[in-house]
């Protein structure tokens, strides 16, 4: 009896185990003032169907852009987009329920915060039309403090649109080997490296390197291969995208290259990028009128080489992710409300509709809780 029991049990564990290893919790950020989102959803995706089943929603909260999940999976941190009244929230996450508990929120220091990244020690926000980026402390608890160090950009550069009239900070991420805090800034077509020191009581970020842009571009997103050897950059503007490899800090240039046909004359707002999982291959996204997704092998030495270009299915694809298995690949449309799941072919990195889909309000960040 007690060998069937044991037997049982570990059954049981074997079970949970490759459970554990096909469901993973998928966290989507929203714009809620369009009245079709509540806040920000949490689901369950099966790595194997790609089915996604929702199991919670935090209300209550407005504009919940971008989210950032804590290293220790304890906590989740969202911007919250509301013009000169922009906040960053924080709550404890119950990775099991998918539940977000209200811990507190506060000033963004700049208006309309649109990316978040988040370490042991700190939370570090972009600020949008604020041309600013902030770093907060995170307390024991998992809230966050008020702003112990603020930057403000006040450049600009030559957009005849009027979208780089000033700063605008568009994107904060570290670098492979966390010395470094890599930041975008639309408005000015610069890339900053800042000086990482986490543990600083004011002067957290120091500046390293300034690098500039082609004019008029548009630095929007960047992305780092897995082995932290080189690095891409999406640019608004054009869709081009800038290749370099990365060593102690240092961005060298090695190529750029193009999204859209020559011919194409529409809009073209180049919007996220990642490379998959296995470090094989770059997705980029746009959106205004292409709204499409480009794929592009990445060879050893880092040089891309286009393989397709494909409809979203959708309009307005903002944040996309590759799922932890690799095996498909889901956009966030905001303005057709929902997210389309590709099936990812992991030999030639080509992508095919699932026919799967997630409705969801105005869907802009897309997390998997790994």
């Amino acid at each position: 009896m007690r060998k069937v029991t044991s037997l049982i049990f570990a059954l049981a564990l074997s079970s949970a185990a490759f459970a554990q290893k096909t469901n993973y919790n998928l966290l989507v950020g929203t714009y809620t003032n369009g009245g079709k989102s509540e806040g920000i959803y949490t689901y369950q995706f099966n790595t194997i169907t790609a089915k996604a089943t929702l199991k919670s929603v935090a209300k209550k909260t407005d504009n919940p852009s971008y989210l950032a999940i804590s290293p220790d999976r304890k906590f989740v941190y969202a911007v919250n987009e509301t013009g000169n009244t922009s906040t960053v929230s924080a709550f404890k996450y119950n990775n099991l329920t998918g539940e977000l508990s209200f811990l507190n929120k506060v000033d963004s220091q700049g208006a309309d915060p649109c990316h978040i990244t988040v370490d042991g020690k700190n939370v570090i926000v972009a600020n949008y039309s604020g041309g600013s980026l902030a770093v907060f402390a995170r307390m024991a608890d998992g809230s966050i403090a008020e702003a112990k160090q603020i930057i403000k950009h006040t450049g600009k550069s030559i957009d005849p649109k009027g979208r780089q009239q000033s700063a605008h900070v568009h994107m904060v991420q570290f670098t492979p080997d966390h010395k470094y805090l890599i930041c975008n800034d639309l408005g000015e077509d610069l890339t900053y490296i800042y000086n990482y020191n986490p543990l600083a009581k004011s002067t957290v970020l120091s500046i390293k390197t300034v690098l500039k842009t082609n004019a008029g571009s548009g630095p929007r997103h960047i992305t780092f291969s897995p082995n932290g050897r080189f690095a891409y950059l999406a640019h608004e503007f054009n869709g081009k995208i800038t290749g370099f490899v990365y060593s102690k800090g240092n961005l060298k240039k090695i190529q750029e290259i193009g999204t859209t046909p020559k011919d194409f004359t529409g809009k073209i707002d180049g919007a996220d990028i990642h490379v998959s999982p296995d470090g094989k291959f770059l997705y980029e996204t746009n959106r205004g009128d292409a709204n499409t997704i480009s794929v592009f092998s990445i060879l050893p030495t880092g040089i891309l080489r286009f393989v397709e270009t494909v409809s979203t299915l959708g309009k307005g694809p903002r944040n996309f992710s590759i799922d932890p298995s690799g095996k498909f690949l889901l956009v966030g449309h905001q303005y057709t409300n929902d997210v389309v799941v590709f099936n990812r072919n992991k030999i030639t990195g080509k992508l095919t509709d699932s026919g799967k889909r997630i409705a969801v309000g105005a869907p802009v960040c897309l997390v998997f809780d790994k």
